[in-house]
């Protein structure tokens, strides 16, 4: 009784102590990614459109040398890191993993040179191993909630019979390692450790200071509950049904899903979401074997199991597109993002999967009340399910490494500010990086006000690579500005761009500065 106390207490508390969370992305880096400066910076700054904690942060000097004397300051949303006064000259490279208040982690790298840019390369990334071993330990998790904890509730709550109750307690047994192998790996990605670190503290620490921490031991405990309510025991039924809620809590407690805007919506949605899944899920293994009993005693438990899907799978339609609209936030997601196509593929896996419970529901389920020799059809399709099932679990374990599109910040154009006392430019270019971009092009006069041009015309070239002169017409655009589109800037550096604006047949005035491109 005190352990049936404590599980149900961990579950519970831990459940509900989650703060509010989201999906980190960088906003902007001071000195930009890519800038020639004359000397070191102080400092390079990283914000982020939300409060991060740094994981692992490296910098890699001009010279290719590891600087372990970079101080890292933390507050906020702001990561800032202290570049150390004997910088050499070169292109120094800035490594950053920090952790977002959902529990992942956010990498990239800038860059910026001092003097003359060099070769220096940016670190490599996570090895496709750690990723393997990340998206398999997600679905043994998914195996072990679901499957596990779900048939286990079936088992106990609509069956009352342990008849196919063989798969569940497979899948708990291997859900419980694959928690805890969620738990390792993600503090060797947050800190950009090889596998052998799994024996050191430092990942472990890492991982459970994030939201995950606390949701995979609820999902462990979840899991522990639901192997002793296999047993026959007057305290079975409870801990099953405290088990289940415990796969909604975990849920909730972390992810990209849980923690979007509002929460006080999508948490919900994502814990009767889980359990609806876990509801379906659960049941399909002890169904089949069910099924291969006499039709007796296969047909009320069949019906009873139809009579609440319905109820379920209305559950699971209503919170999963209330969650797919809220992380999508356009429909053009769904194909030119790569979780808009993960989810693409689960939602034609789902349809499928609602056409074969259609199926058992309204054509097989009546047909073994007739007639018992359609259990082996019955059987069939539950197992069809399964699989299935087995492939919407291997899919939405990619997620982990997919932001959804909310998430996803816009890129800021480059700004370029040229002003004399006879007239200021403000130009624009979008997206400000290698390749094609579009200029827009703000003409005032000294004093700021509008300046009235006949023709306009913008002049590019690149001194250090050799690129000569090029010049294009601007277009007078319906919104004031002058547009010059389809520019391609094939390399990164330090362009030096010349605006001719024609303000009658005798005047020109000709404004010119440099813009620094960040190499691809």
């Amino acid at each position: 009784m005190r352990l049936f106390a404590a599980l149900a207490t961990l579950v519970l508390i831990v459940g509900f102590a989650t703060d509010a969370m989201a999906h980190a992305a960088l906003v902007s880096v001071d000195p930009a990614s890519g800038s020639i400066l004359k000397a070191a910076p102080k400092a390079v700054e990283l914000r982020f459109n939300e409060a991060v904690k740094p994981g692992a942060i490296l910098l890699i000097d001009g010279a290719g040398k590891e600087r372990g004397d970079a101080r890292i300051d933390a507050s906020g949303e702001i990561i800032s890191i202290v570049i150390p006064p004997d910088l050499p000259k070169g292109t120094a490279v800035v490594s950053y993993r920090v952790i977002s208040q959902d529990g992942h982690p956010v990498a990239g790298s800038v860059i910026f040179s001092v003097g003359a840019p060099t070769a220096t390369k940016p670190p490599a990334g996570a090895a496709g191993g750690l990723s393997a071993l990340i998206w398999l330990a997600r679905i043994g998790l998914y195996l072990g909630l679901f499957v596990g904890v779900g048939g286990v509730f079936f088992a106990r709550w609509l069956a009352w019979s342990m008849t196919g109750t063989t798969v569940p307690f497979v899948a708990l047994l291997i859900g419980i390692p694959g928690a805890v192998a969620s738990l390792g790996a993600l503090g060797l990605d947050l800190l950009g450790l090889p596998p052998a670190a799994l024996v050191t503290a430092a990942p472990w620490k890492v991982a459970f200071a994030t939201s995950a921490g606390p949701a995979l031991l609820v999902a462990i405990a979840a899991m522990l509950l639901a192997i002793m309510a296999l047993r026959s025991a007057w305290y079975a039924r409870a801990f099953a049904m405290i088990a289940f809620i415990g796969i909604g809590l975990s849920l909730a407690m972390t992810g990209h899903a849980a923690t979007a805007p509002p929460e006080v919506l999508t948490r919900p949605a994502v814990f009767l979401h889980g359990l609806g899944v876990a509801f379906w899920t659960g049941a399909l293994a002890p169904l089949a074997a069910l099924v291969s009993k006499p039709a007796t005693a296969a047909l009320p438990v069949v019906n009873r199991f139809s009579r609440i899907a319905v109820l379920a799978v209305g559950v699971l339609a209503l919170t999963g597109l209330g969650l797919a609209i809220v992380q999508l936030e356009r429909p053009s997601a769904l194909i030119d993002t790569r979780y808009g196509a993960i989810l693409s593929i689960k939602l034609g896996l789902a349809v499928l999967l609602l056409a074969l419970a259609a199926l058992n529901r309204f054509r097989l389920t009546s047909a073994l009340a007739r007639d018992h020799k359609a259990a082996p059809a019955l059987r069939r399709s539950i197992l069809l399910e399964c699989g299935i099932a087995l492939g919407i679990f291997a899919l939405v374990a990619g997620w982990r490494f997919t932001p959804p599109p909310r998430t996803i910040v816009p890129e800021t154009p480059l700004a370029l500010h040229i002003h004399t006392d006879k007239a200021m430019f403000q130009v624009l270019v979008s997206p400000g990086k290698v390749g094609v971009d579009d200029f827009v092009l703000q003409l005032m006069t000294g004093e700021g006000m509008p300046l009235t041009a006949k023709q306009v015309t913008l002049t590019l070239n690149l001194p250090e690579r050799g690129i000569e002169p090029m010049a294009r017409g601007a277009s007078l655009g319906q919104d004031g500005y002058w547009h010059v589109r389809k520019v391609e800037l094939p390399f990164g550096g330090r362009w030096h761009v010349r605006i001719d604006a024609l303000v009658t047949d005798f005047e020109q005035v000709t404004l010119e500065d440099e813009l620094e491109v960040a190499p691809p």
